[in-house]
């Protein structure tokens, strides 16, 4: 049973690295548009990583113009995503980082976390 399981998953990318809540990552993800396909970067903080093999993703949450939080739910599996990078890592003491969606300006600041 196990090696069934094992042949359905999808292969992991190696250009995604060991990723936390409250990272900035940079995700870079592909967007076909008719038929060119080009690479998007998507900046922001990481608020929920869902981890689950095969259905694993990260929730990236990042402000917009005129104060607008945007967030957006990526497939870590998914062959549009091209590569995460790690900006920053941010000391955070909780999974899943809802609060922030409330907070604003200097409050919406995580403090950073040195290894």
């Amino acid at each position: 049973m196990a090696d069934i399981i094992k042949a359905l998953e999808a292969k992991q990318n190696e250009k995604i690295p060991q990723l936390a809540p409250g990272d900035t990552v940079s995700v870079h993800v592909k967007i076909k548009e008719g038929d060119r396909e080009r690479v998007q970067e998507f900046k922001g903080t990481i608020i929920r990583l869902r981890k689950g093999g095969n259905d694993a993703s990260l929730t990236v949450r990042r402000m917009a113009s005129n104060g607008i939080g945007v967030e957006r739910t990526f497939l870590l599996r998914s062959p549009r995503v091209d590569k995460v990078v790690v900006e920053r890592h941010g000391q955070v003491r909780r999974a899943q980082l809802y609060f922030m969606r409330n907070r604003t300006g200097k409050s919406a600041r995580l403090k950073q976390k040195f290894d």
